[in-house]
């Protein structure tokens, strides 16, 4: 071989090391790259919630309303009733009434029943002006009715309930007793139109 051919061939060898040496270069940063890449600083963090569901709570007081005795033609009284709404809602009411009559003598249907907002007195127009046995006002189906109540979260308001037995109950009432259960229910006004 000449020195032409051998001086052609060392070049090529060269190349081909370099070109070796380039890849094995490159291949290395990569693989450092690499390392660099799984090396970085990471966080995480998260927000939570909590969720409660709000109270619709209504109360009266006093428990016992009445307790009169020894009724008499043209008699009256009246008693002040408080209802609450302890609850975290703003509610409205309707009120429901039950009579008893155990001795079939009737003085539920003779008694006269007035409720009127405010202590009594009361004022204003009467919510019921009625018998005793038909004693109600608002409406008790889900949603807004006529004589309904409205109550904001943590409010009272007070009703006068005024009974009285007319001047002309006839003498068969006599002894007569009966008992009423005022029934308040309550329901939210929020999302219930």
């Amino acid at each position: 071989m000449d020195e032409l051919d051998t001086a052609v061939i060392d070049r090529r060898r060269r190349r081909r090391r370099g070109l070796v040496v380039l890849l094995l270069s490159l291949a290395l940063a990569s693989l450092g790259a690499g390392a660099f890449s799984l090396a970085i600083f990471t966080d995480t963090d998260a927000s939570d919630g909590t969720f409660t569901a709000g109270t619709i709570d209504i109360e009266t007081a006093p428990t016992t309303l009445f307790t009169v005795t020894d009724i008499m033609p043209g008699d009256s009284g009246s008693a002040t009733l408080t209802v609450q709404n302890n609850g975290s809602g703003d509610l409205r009411y309707a009120m429901t009434s039950s009579s008893t009559d155990t001795d079939t003598l009737g003085l539920r249907d003779q008694l006269d029943l007035t409720i009127t907002a405010g202590a009594c007195p009361g004022a204003g127009a009467p919510l019921f002006n009625g018998v005793l046995s038909a004693a109600a006002f608002g409406g008790v189906a889900p949603g807004p009715d006529a004589g309904d109540r409205a109550l904001s979260a943590s409010t009272s308001e007070q009703l006068c309930f005024a009974w009285s037995l007319p001047l002309a109950t006839g003498n068969t009432f006599q002894g007569a007793t009966t008992t009423a259960t005022f029934t308040f229910n309550a329901e939210q006004t929020a999302n219930n139109p």
